[in-house]
């Protein structure tokens, strides 16, 4: 059984930056990919950010240059740092691990962007 745990979540002013982890329950070079999702209320969870075992990151265009994310495998952790949040960030922020080919997910974390 994997657990994620995410943490970091939690009110921003916009404009402003926050930093998410999510501690994995095994070792996270058994992971092939980790990730970090987003799902605002009515619409689809979508792809946020992705880093595989060799480190090769992807991002998605609206988080694009202004965030950034990385792992510590000594640490078994993956976090995520985004600046110029905008009311648009708000949503539920996921990690994600793939192995072969199944996903495990974390519980969800809350992020709101608001003054």
């Amino acid at each position: 059984q994997v657990q994620l745990v995410e943490s970091g979540g939690g009110l921003v002013q916009p404009g402003g930056s926050l930093r998410l982890s999510c501690a994995a329950s095994r070792n996270m070079l058994d992971f092939n990919r980790m990730g970090w999702y987003r799902q605002a209320p009515g619409k689809e969870r979508e792809l946020v950010a992705s880093i595989n075992l060799g480190g090769v990151t992807t991002y998605a265009d609206s988080v694009k240059g202004r965030s950034l994310i990385f792992r510590d495998n000594s640490k078994n952790t993956v976090w995520l740092h985004l600046d110029s949040l905008s009311p648009e960030d708000t949503a539920v922020y996921f990690c994600n691990a793939q192995m072969a080919r199944t996903n495990y997910w974390g519980q969800g974390t809350q992020v709101t962007v608001s003054s």
